[in-house]
């Protein structure tokens, strides 16, 4: 007598939770990739015990700037209503004193925190920007246009970088958009030649040729591949032009080429210097936004070297 035989049970699907399957997906490893690069960035970074100074420095800072409003009062810029009299030492009402319209100083300081990082920023993000398009494509193209591109860049970098942005800023009507133009576009050259170096690193090696041999483009080149590959590179750059950018701002805003009507470091020093606060010895209006601009510039500095010391060991930056 025959015996029945059974079916064969069906294969068992893959059991687990949403979040360990969805975990499978490329894009999903790719997220997790980049987490724990970020996690090892930082893991590394707090080893640095300036790059944290200088990161404590800039958050402090920033969230100053952003509580500006809510601290003292968009009414603190009016010179008609000027809370107190012209030129006031520091006292427990004023703490860093008043201005030549009776302004107290330390609300003026506030205010311009948040002009000065502003321009900061968005000037370093242009010169960097330029910097890197002009160093990929002269480094991948080469030939005519990286001698060309090359050159002119060379005719920057000789150029005093000052003297090209008070022609800029001067030419073009005075506001804040022309200061981080004129910061964006002369800075940019230094950028360029590094990324160009690092780009002639990276279409060296081989998984470029054989991206070449299956078919990838110029763009897909440039962007997948050597683009990623810079990235630590521009990051850290654009760290230490921020500063470049804070102390550029202050100069031209120093010299009269700022916007008039907004409050920012350099213009404090512009009208400590028409008021005469030099040879009057009313030194309270002049140390603040100098020193304010000096901290600022050296905690971008510190996080810059940071940063590059992590993203590139063999420079040996000390702790």
């Amino acid at each position: 007598m025959e015996k029945h035989q059974e079916p064969p049970e069906p294969a068992e699907r893959p059991s687990g939770p949403p979040e360990a399957v969805r975990a499978q997906s490329p894009r999903a490893l790719t997220r997790a990739r980049r987490r724990q690069a970020a996690l090892r960035f930082w893991q590394q970074y707090r080893t640095h015990r300036a790059g944290l100074v200088g990161l404590a420095v800039l958050v402090v800072i920033a969230l100053l700037a952003l509580a500006a409003p809510l601290l003292v009062g968009a009414d603190s810029q009016s010179v008609t209503d000027a809370p107190g009299g012209p030129m006031e030492a520091p006292s427990g009402r004023f703490p860093l004193g008043t201005d030549q319209f009776g302004r107290s100083l330390l609300a003026l300081l506030l205010w311009g925190t948040r002009v000065s990082l502003t321009v900061g920023l968005l000037a370093a993000f242009l010169s960097v920007a330029i910097g890197t398009l002009i160093g990929i494509t002269a480094g991948h193209f080469k030939g005519w246009y990286a001698t060309v591109v090359m050159r002119i860049t060379d005719w920057f970098l000789v150029m005093p970088t000052l003297v090209l942005a008070i022609a800029l800023a001067t030419v073009l009507s005075r506001s804040v958009w022309t200061t981080i133009l004129a910061i964006g576009v002369t800075t940019w050259p230094t950028t360029a030649r590094l990324v160009r170096a690092q780009t002639l690193s990276v279409e060296s090696r081989p998984y470029i040729e054989r991206s070449r041999a299956l078919g990838g483009g110029h763009g897909h080149i440039m962007s997948r591949h050597v683009l990623p590959n810079v990235m630590p590179l521009v990051l850290a750059q654009t760290t230490l032009v921020i500063s470049t950018a804070i102390l550029t701002e202050a100069t031209l805003a120093f010299l009269g080429l700022g916007d008039p009507t907004i409050v920012s470091w350099g213009g404090l020093l512009q009208d400590a210097r028409e008021a005469g606060a030099v040879s009057s010895g009313n030194w309270w209006y002049l140390a603040p936004p100098g020193l304010a601009i000096a901290v600022v510039a050296l905690a971008f500095t510190l996080c810059g070297r940071a940063v590059e010391s992590v993203l590139n060991p063999k420079l040996g930056v000390s702790r």
